[in-house]
C-alpha cells in the first residue's frame, strides 16, 4: 500500500494516507476511543463538535507523517525550502559554531522529523534516538526509512545510547521525544494532570553541559508545509524543573494546534483514581 501511495503526486499521497488513517485505521484500532478518553480527562470543556473534529485531525496528521517519512528526498526538499526559525535559532547556530552539545526535545506532535531533515540540510550534526520494533525485519526496514532523512540514528538500548552519548560529547546534537508515559518517571504535570515524565533529557544536558532546546515541526493549514520552530534553550536548574518546562513548552504548542498531537497515547497513567 505504501509503495502504491508513493506513486501518487506528493500532495495527493499525503491526503490519501491521512484519510486512510483517520477513516479506516483509527476506528478499527480503537484510537478514537482513547482520544475521547484523554480529552475527557484533561479538556472536559470541549464540546462534541470540537471532539469530532479532533477525532479526524489527530489520525490524519499521523497518516501524513507516516507517508512523509517514506517520501525521502521529496520530503527533505519540501521542508528544506522553509528553513528553520523561532526564538532559539540563533542560540542553536552559536552552539553549532562553538561545537557545544545540544539536547533537542519534542513530542509526537506535527512532524518532528521535519526539523531533523532541515537541520541536517543546513549543516547541523543531528542524531536521533528511536525505539526499535520487536519484529527484526520490519525494524530493519523502518531504520532504513529513517536513515533516508538523515543519519546518525541510535536505537534505544544500551548500545545505541552509548553511541548517542559519544556523539553528543563530540559536539553533536541529539533529538529525543519526551511525551510518553515512563513507568519510573517523575510525577510532573501535563495539561494540569500528573504525567510520569522521564528526566533523562535534562540530566543528559546537565551532565554534558549541553543546551536543552525544545523544537517543533508545526504542520500548516495546507497539510504539507511546516513552521520549523526552535524554542529558546531551557535554563539549567534541577532535572525536575527543566523537565517540567519541557512539558510546559509542548503543552503550549498542543493547545495552539490540538489536532497535531497524538492524543491516542496513554500519557496519563497516574492519578486517574
Amino acid at each position: 500500500m505504501i509503495r502504491a501511495m508513493l506513486m501518487l503526486p506528493y500532495r495527493s499521497r499525503l491526503a490519501l494516507s491521512g484519510w486512510i488513517m483517520a477513516r479506516v485505521v483509527a476506528p478499527l484500532a480503537g484510537h478514537r476511543a482513547r482520544i475521547r478518553e484523554n480529552l475527557a480527562y484533561v479538556c472536559p470543556h470541549l464540546d462534541e463538535q470540537d471532539i469530532r473534529k479532533l477525532l479526524r485531525e489527530v489520525p490524519d496528521n499521523f497518516g501524513r507523517t507516516l507517508i512523509e517519512e517514506y517520501s525521502g528526498q521529496q520530503f527533505i526538499d519540501r521542508v528544506a525550502a522553509t528553513g528553520l526559525g523561532g526564538p532559539g535559532h540563533a542560540a542553536l547556530c552559536q552552539a553549532r559554531d562553538q561545537g557545544r552539545p545540544v539536547v533537542l526535545v519534542s513530542g509526537h506532535f506535527g512532524n518532528y522529523d521535519a526539523v531533523r531533515a532541515a537541520m541536517i540540510r543546513e549543516g547541523f550534526r543531528f542524531g536521533a534516538l528511536y525505539r526499535p520494533f520487536n519484529n527484526a525485519r520490519f525494524d530493519r526496514h523502518y531504520r532504513e526509512t529513517l536513515e533516508k532523512i538523515g543519519t546518525p540514528i541510535f536505537p534505544r538500548g544500551r548500545r545505541g545510547e552509548t553511541e548517542m552519548l559519544r556523539f553528543l560529547r563530540s559536539g553533536g546534537m541529539v533529538g529525543l521525544l519526551t511525551d510518553q508515559h515512563m513507568a519510573h518517571g517523575a510525577p510532573l504535570t501535563f495539561f494540569g494532570k500528573p504525567a510520569a515524565t522521564a528526566l533523562s533529557a535534562a540530566k543528559m544536558a546537565l551532565r554534558h553541559d549541553a543546551l536543552l532546546v525544545p523544537f517543533y515541526g508545526i504542520r500548516q493549514p495546507n497539510g504539507i508545509d511546516f513552521e520549523l520552530r526552535i524554542e529558546e534553550p531551557i535554563p539549567h536548574g534541577t532535572a525536575v524543573e527543566m523537565s517540567q518546562k519541557m512539558n510546559d513548552s509542548l503543552e503550549a504548542q498542543v493547545r495552539a494546534h490540538m489536532g497535531q498531537w497524538m492524543w491516542s497515547h496513554r500519557r496519563w497513567k497516574i492519578g486517574r483514581g
